[in-house]
């Protein structure tokens, strides 16, 4: 293991370069962490401190509580970064986990099966990354954002039809029409009753006529739903 005092201006080592010990101890102290510190007030400062240390990253932090301890997330959202490589995402959530266990500390030995930490820290690449990354790119499918989902869901009816034209070629409801029964804070319901979850923003582009949801993933960043929205005869 390293120690935290070789050199008197040595900065304090990250905790991915701290390693265990030959009676397999592992020992780290973040230099930001407080003793006492609510887990929310914790977050909040991680969330400041991600913003500052990657000016052109985008993350949502959110925070649980189990039996078994507390856990930090940080979701990427967005980042100038391509991590399509395993590589690549390894080296971008070691980098961003170092950042966030500062704020901690982890006390454990292999051996004796033991763990003590100020929490348990999660990196994930979330799916309006690879929803960015696609726009970046330039994939097909393109639709004009002129209706915002919140306005989609106030003006799509009871009645209304939504055909989908377009999808990844594993989706088996292609050229499908489905009639609108209801329409919810987060789906769609669908005579049937058939669901379809409603995306986040980002993932939502309508231009009156087309109705693009973005689905992307690691393999498949440009993957989506195409939807042609057919409005129900008025009354």
């Amino acid at each position: 293991m390293h120690s935290n005092d070789n050199t008197p201006d040595a900065p304090a080592p990250l905790y991915s370069q701290v390693e265990f010990d030959d009676r397999g101890n592992f020992h780290y102290q973040g230099d930001l962490h407080q003793p006492g510190e609510t887990l929310a007030a914790t977050a909040a400062r991680i969330d400041q401190h991600l913003r500052t240390s990657f000016p052109e990253t985008r993350f949502t932090i959110t925070t649980r509580k189990y039996s078994g301890g507390r856990k930090i997330i940080a979701e990427l959202l967005d980042t100038p970064e391509d991590l399509t490589g395993r590589d690549t995402q390894e080296a971008f959530t070691v980098k961003v986990k170092d950042q966030i266990e500062r704020f901690g500390f982890t006390r454990s030995n292999v051996y004796q099966d033991s763990h003590n930490c100020a929490f348990f820290c999660e990196v994930r690449i979330g799916q309006p990354y690879w929803v960015a990354l696609a726009a970046r790119r330039g994939s097909g499918g393109n639709v004009e954002p002129l209706v915002p989902l919140a306005a989609f869901k106030k003006r799509l009816k009871p009645g209304d039809q939504l055909k989908l034209i377009s999808a990844p070629g594993w989706h088996r409801s292609i050229g499908s029409t489905r009639i609108v029964k209801a329409v919810r804070s987060k789906d769609i319901v669908f005579e049937g009753p058939i669901y379809l979850d409603l995306p986040r923003a980002a993932q939502f582009a309508c231009d009156g006529n087309l109705v693009r949801i973005a689905i992307g993933s690691e393999d498949r960043p440009d993957a989506h739903l195409l939807y042609q929205w057919i409005p129900g005869k008025a009354a």
